[in-house]
């Protein structure tokens, strides 16, 4: 068997790749972690091996699915769900947890794992590509097409043409194949911006929209997908990263994204006034979507 680390930093290609591989880090776990400390429903695993402690990420306990069995269980319940979704079918609130749950297990595990067994400059990479990836697989998962797009942007210098790379990192079509290309973009998608966290971030969304939008010509849609706004603090304690003020003042000033959707929420994000802007990820692939990709 490929070990976990190799395993870890492998492209997914599928959600039943997600699967296994959290699957063995949650049967992982129970060897390596030596104890925890607890802040706001938030668990920071210790490990001690070697002499060596490794302080992992916060992980949200309301959510988080630690045991292998049970993880097995939501795993089929989720599946179903997808399906559901799929067909076109509502959804209740418990299936929506089990989405957001589901995904956010997979999501951390995958990063505490990396934590585990990888340098943080490799896993910090890592973790952000399985990310876009688990994304890109929901989405086909309930029928959606979606790709990964460069758009090359011209631009004059010393009296030549160059292009500007503006990665976007999901765009998704209500058509059987993307229609954009790296020259253009087509209204009815959608770009999204998926990211684990908006630190350092959410600015670049806005960013993005106005030069996206000045290069195509026509508005366009825009999402931005984040996992978490939380990281830890020193070994035993949270803090939060939202930037909460200069994201209304994005709002304000320079134009609405057309949503931003959460895994896991900061707790700033389930209040008013930013409730009208901040979702849960479910609320996207179980409603919000059929707006966004309605030509």
């Amino acid at each position: 068997m490929t070990p976990l680390g190799e395993d870890l930093q492998t492209a997914k290609n599928n959600i039943a790749d997600f699967q296994d591989i959290t699957i063995r880090v949650l049967e992982y776990l129970p060897n390596v972690l030596s104890g925890s400390k607890e802040k706001n429903n938030y668990i920071i695993y210790v490990s001690t091996n070697s002499g060596t402690t490794k302080y992992l990420r916060p992980i949200n306990k309301k959510i988080f699915i630690n045991s292998p069995t049970n993880f097995k269980d939501n795993f089929k319940a989720f599946q179903l769900v997808l399906a559901k979704v799929k067909t076109g079918k509502k959804t209740d609130k418990i299936e929506k947890d089990i989405i957001d749950s589901v995904l956010y297990t997979i999501q951390q595990s995958i990063g505490v794992g990396l934590d585990l067994t990888v340098h943080p400059n490799s896993a910090r990479k890592h973790v952000g590509n399985r990310f876009e990836e688990l994304v890109r697989c929901v989405f086909t998962e309930i029928g959606i097409t979606n790709k990964r797009l460069v758009l090359k942007i011209p631009y004059t210098s010393d009296k030549s043409i160059k292009y500007y790379k503006s990665e976007n990192d999901v765009v998704l079509s209500p058509y059987p194949k993307v229609k954009s290309t790296s020259k253009d973009l087509n209204p009815n998608e959608v770009v999204v911006s998926v990211k684990t966290t908006s630190k350092d971030r959410m600015g670049k969304m806005f960013l993005d929209k106005i030069l996206l939008e000045k290069f195509v010509n026509h508005p366009q849609k825009i999402i931005g997908i984040f996992l978490n706004d939380v990281q830890r603090k020193d070994t035993d304690n949270i803090s939060y990263t939202l930037v909460s003020g200069s994201f209304l003042v994005y709002t304000q000033f320079i134009g609405k994204l057309e949503g931003v959707y959460y895994l896991d929420p900061p707790p700033t994000a389930t209040k008013a006034p930013y409730t009208n802007y901040m979702k849960q990820f479910s609320e996207l692939i179980t409603t919000d979507i059929k707006t966004l990709l309605t030509p």
